[in-house]
């Protein structure tokens, strides 16, 4: 039996444009998006880098450049093809960490959890997500934007 644990992270400034912020792939009430090609979801992208620190192959980048100018800019569409590259691997247990000032995070992280144990096909209760504002010592706990770290647990299979 083998275990490999994955890390992944992903920040982004916000920008007043007309996206609407999505972590997790769930929609925050939020006047400002993330600056970004795709739809800028940072929880998605550090656990999609979390899958690639386990497979070795990198979504984030080239691939998804190359999507993103095909039209693909839901960050969803990244993780699934990372997902894909998991081949003999079940994850096991997905621990996110978000640093911002804004929005609060805490009031949507149910959602947040139903959503991703549907897209990695696994229970609510092998996800955890905890949010701190820093104490404000970064730009993100300064409310400039988003920072999101990921661990990932995997069991080969």
């Amino acid at each position: 039996m083998k275990f490999k644990t994955g890390l992944g992270q992903d920040s982004h400034a916000f920008e007043s444009n007309k996206k609407p912020l999505l972590l997790a792939g769930i929609k925050f009430d939020h006047n400002q998006g993330l600056r970004a090609n795709s739809d800028g979801d940072v929880v998605l992208h550090a656990i999609t880098n979390a899958i690639s620190s386990i497979t070795g192959v990198n979504v984030l980048g080239a691939t998804a450049d190359t999507l993103c100018q095909q039209g693909v800019v839901d960050s969803s569409e990244y993780l699934k093809l990372a997902l894909t590259d998991l081949d003999h691997w079940i994850i096991q247990h997905v621990a996110i960490s978000i640093e911002c000032l804004v929005p609060k995070i805490t009031p949507k992280i149910n959602e947040m959890k139903a959503n991703l144990a549907h897209i990695l096909n696994i229970t609510e209760e092998d996800i955890g997500i905890t949010a701190t504002t820093g104490e404000g010592l970064t730009a993100f706990g300064q409310g400039q934007g988003i920072q999101v770290l990921c661990i990932i647990s995997a069991l080969q299979i």
